[in-house]
């Protein structure tokens, strides 16, 4: 018997339409296997969590103190300042000692050990007097009959030690005789405001002492007291009026050292 031929009325168009519809299945379904794998691909199960970026570190900076904040605004060296630090290595004139060289113009101070390492910079307080020597006598007067024109600080190259000053407190004498010397910024009068004056940009308000150099506390005590508190050390004090050549003569002699250096 011809099965197609009894299948007639709805029963045929339900399998022609069956047919039919199983054909063009057949026909999609390699389209659509890859579609739904390329949709898998592309969005993960729902189970998978997404893993979160790591926090961003927090870093916090070193604090700054008031005193090396003021270095790092501190000017370059002059060419005075560069000369004088370059003869004092060339020609070893500190010996076996450490030194200094303060810049008065620049209101400034470089600290060296004996080797001629450079060990740091900071600003200093300096005589209210605009000049390069020490008045006669004025090592033996009171401050209150020192005059403003006498207070001055002196250029030149000293040997300085520690000693006592009045008050039973030690302090770094540059010159003695005159009543000159190195030491940590003095507070005791208010309205002079030291402190203020060293943290300041400019040397312009660093002229206040009676002669005598002051430096911040920190850099005294941590870098240049331990360095000459045994044996003391050079302090070469470049000048406000004169030339450099005037005060430090064999400065000019440098050429020649860089010359027999270099051989």
């Amino acid at each position: 018997m011809n099965i197609t031929a009894t299948l007639d009325g709805p029963c045929h168009r339900a399998l022609r339409i069956g047919t039919a519809t199983a054909l063009a299945i057949a026909l999609l379904a390699p389209q659509l296997c890859l579609a739904a794998s390329s949709s898998a691909k592309a969005s993960p199960s729902a189970h998978v969590r997404k893993r979160k970026p790591p926090a961003a570190k927090v870093v916090t900076p070193p604090a700054v103190s008031a005193e090396d904040a003021a270095q790092a605004l501190a000017p370059a060296r002059s060419d005075d300042a560069s000369r004088m630090i370059a003869w004092v290595a060339a020609a070893r004139d500190n010996g076996a000692l450490p030194y200094v060289v303060i810049d008065k113009q620049a209101a400034m101070l470089f600290l060296f050990n004996a080797k001629g390492d450079f060990l740091g910079q900071a600003p200093v307080l300096l005589g209210v007097g605009i000049g390069d020597d020490s008045s006669p006598g004025v090592g033996a007067k009171s401050l209150a009959e020192i005059g403003p024109a006498e207070r001055t600080t002196p250029a030149g190259r000293f040997i300085a030690k520690f000693g006592r000053a009045l008050g039973h407190q030690r302090v770094l004498w540059v010159d003695y005789t005159n009543s000159v010397a190195l030491h940590a910024v003095i507070t005791t009068n208010k309205a002079e405001h030291r402190v203020e004056r060293l943290q300041s940009p400019t040397p312009d308000d660093n002229r206040v002492s009676f002669g005598c150099i002051n430096v911040g506390t920190g850099f005294y005590s941590k870098k240049l007291r331990p360095l000459f508190q045994r044996k003391g050390g050079m302090v070469y004090i470049l000048p406000d009026t004169k030339s450099l050549d005037e005060v430090f003569p064999r400065v000019r002699l440098l050429p020649y050292l860089d010359t027999v250096a270099s051989e």
